[in-house]
């Protein structure tokens, strides 16, 4: 399989694949991951947690609003948050969800994204998912957010994926990882 140059996730193909199922199932078709993004985590209760490391090495995880938008997957976080600070140290991390029917983590690295325009499409898919989202310039407002989030404004973060794992607990089951060109 060859490395597709395109925009996010969307145009991606894996340039490895390697199957991680121990019962003899095949691997996963990467399309079925990628498909199930756009739906899932559109949905509020779609359970999403960052994984980072601190500049002196420690893990740390938190759960995050996540989204998925133009094929690129996309969080949010407080400047003085500890999941900010550490990606700004370190752009490492781990984007852990429950789609339908599968658990899905994604390894890349985070960037915090600054352009107005791209800001205000990514509040425009918070705010059709229910969260009243609005841009400010190159981040966030929000009449809310999550308790742990710290007071506005927000930032917005894009990750590049290098690779992902899935484990399928639906038809059909595997368990496969996919490595990416990026």
């Amino acid at each position: 399989m060859s490395f597709v140059p395109a925009h996010g996730l969307t145009g991606m193909e894996p340039i490895a694949v390697k199957n991680l199922d121990i019962y003899g199932s095949d691997p996963l078709e990467w399309s079925r991951p990628r498909d199930l993004l756009a739906t899932s985590l559109a949905n509020a209760d779609t359970a999403v947690y960052l994984g980072t490391a601190s500049p002196q090495g420690r893990p740390h995880s938190a759960g995050v609003g996540a989204s998925y938008h133009d094929g690129d997957l996309y969080f949010v976080s407080g400047p003085g948050t500890r999941k900010s600070r550490n990606v700004e140290a370190n752009p490492a991390c781990a984007l852990s969800m429950r789609l339908p029917g599968m658990d899905l983590v994604f390894e890349g690295d985070a960037h915090r994204v600054t352009d107005p325009e791209v800001v205000r499409e990514i509040a425009a898919v918070y705010a059709a998912g229910g969260w009243p989202a609005e841009a400010d310039g190159d981040a966030l407002t929000a009449p809310y957010s999550a308790p742990s989030a710290g007071p506005p404004p927000w930032y917005v973060y894009r990750i590049t994926v290098r690779s992902a794992v899935a484990v399928a607990s639906a038809e059909p089951h595997g368990a496969t990882k996919w490595t990416f060109g990026r």
